[in-house]
């Protein structure tokens, strides 16, 4: 029988403070890249207020997901769901979960291999470049939780240092791309908001993660602050996309925040572009890690199964099927699945899972003063 607290040992648990660079590499990763031109397409030069609509209702989804794990001692999503729904619902419901980081972890290892073969080796076979990058991925969850916080951390601080080549395309903007302002429609808005809004998706990574974490009382706070800085990034490349690129440019660019560092030269550098786009895997590969993690501890916590068989037999299903995908609309349908189900899982179903948990935790607090 399945646990629904988690006891975790000191030597796998982490601070909260960690959860700034956790939650915001769990939203960064490669989708960013392209994130402008498809908010533009909905809601052009107001595509600023789209995004603080998205980042308004995702602090109101942050609230909900800490509101349901408090209401439990140190309990996962997985643990959650069993006590809530039974053993069977529970984990068929768990392994909707598991299906969607699986298919969330495919999409964005396509889509990063992608931008190598479109931008940098044209003839790299897929099976080069996943095998490359899916043995990274091996390597880091092999050690464990703390590791793969470390590697997030890391990362993130050798990534930083990209923004700084913004100030060119900053430099080059046409404010009057912004004009006029507040044209679009509220449907527009709220259009804009929800397409936005599929690249934060990862923030449920702390209904996994949760019970790792030691001083619990800081952990809204550092999620918060992590999502809030990925809502930022989104709105500066957006904002800058939009300054830089004319608006037919922004609609037929599918990586319009990569061709912003292709126009900047430096004495020793002639494409930056290149480097930026061999940088990204520091992006990319957090978001990877944490995603790959979330599929082995979710298997070992439902149906007892070592996360090192799951972390083998996950990586060489993807090495196999990356090897048969040849198309570039193909990965595009992928992430377009992948985005839709994340909508449904991650924006909606807490929404509907919090009241059921409030009934359940009352009924059952009423059940124990009627025994006493």
């Amino acid at each position: 029988m399945m646990n629904v607290n988690m006891n975790v040992k000191a030597g796998l648990s982490f601070r909260a403070f960690y959860l700034f660079f956790i939650i915001n590499s769990a939203q960064t990763s490669v989708g960013i890249m392209g994130v402008p031109r498809v908010i533009f397409n909905e809601a052009h030069q107001d595509s600023w207020l789209a995004i603080l609509i998205a980042y308004v209702y995702l602090m109101t989804i942050v609230i909900v997901m800490f509101s349901i794990l408090k209401k439990y001692e140190n309990a996962d999503i997985f643990g959650i769901q069993v006590d809530i729904f039974g053993k069977w619902l529970g984990k068929i419901l768990g392994t909707i979960y598991i299906s969607y980081f699986i298919l969330s972890l495919f999409s964005i290892l396509m889509a990063y291999i992608q931008v190598i073969q479109i931008f940098v080796y044209p003839h790299l076979p897929t099976i080069v470049m996943g095998l490359l990058l899916l043995s990274l991925i091996v390597y880091s969850v092999l050690g464990g939780i703390r590791v793969i916080v470390g590697v997030v951390f890391i990362f993130f601080l050798l990534s930083f240092w990209i923004l700084f080549f913004l100030y060119d395309s900053i430099s080059r903007m046409d404010m009057t791309h912004f004009q006029p302002m507040f044209q679009a429609s509220v449907t527009d808005l709220l259009k804009g908001a929800r397409v936005t809004s599929y690249n934060f998706l990862g923030i449920e990574t702390i209904l996994i993660i949760y019970p790792f974490i030691e001083n619990k009382q800081k952990a809204k706070f550092f999620t918060i602050l992590g999502m809030s800085y990925a809502t930022i990034l989104v709105l500066l490349g957006t904002m800058i996309s939009i300054g830089y690129f004319s608006p037919q440019e922004i609609e037929k660019t599918n990586w319009v925040v990569l061709k912003l560092f292709r126009g900047i030269s430096l004495p020793l550098i002639e494409r930056l572009d290149y480097i930026v786009i061999v940088e990204w895997m520091m992006v990319t590969i957090p978001t990877m890690l944490l995603l790959m993690w979330c599929i082995t501890h979710g298997t070992k916590r439902l149906f007892a199964i070592k996360q090192r068989t799951t972390l083998y037999s996950v990586a060489i299903l993807l090495l196999i099927i990356c090897s048969f995908i040849k198309y570039e609309n193909t990965v595009e349908k992928i992430g377009f699945i992948t985005d839709r189900i994340g909508f449904w899982l991650v924006f909606v179903y807490p929404i509907v899972l919090l009241p059921i948990v409030f009934i359940k935790k009352y009924w059952q607090k009423l059940k124990g003063r009627a025994k006493s």
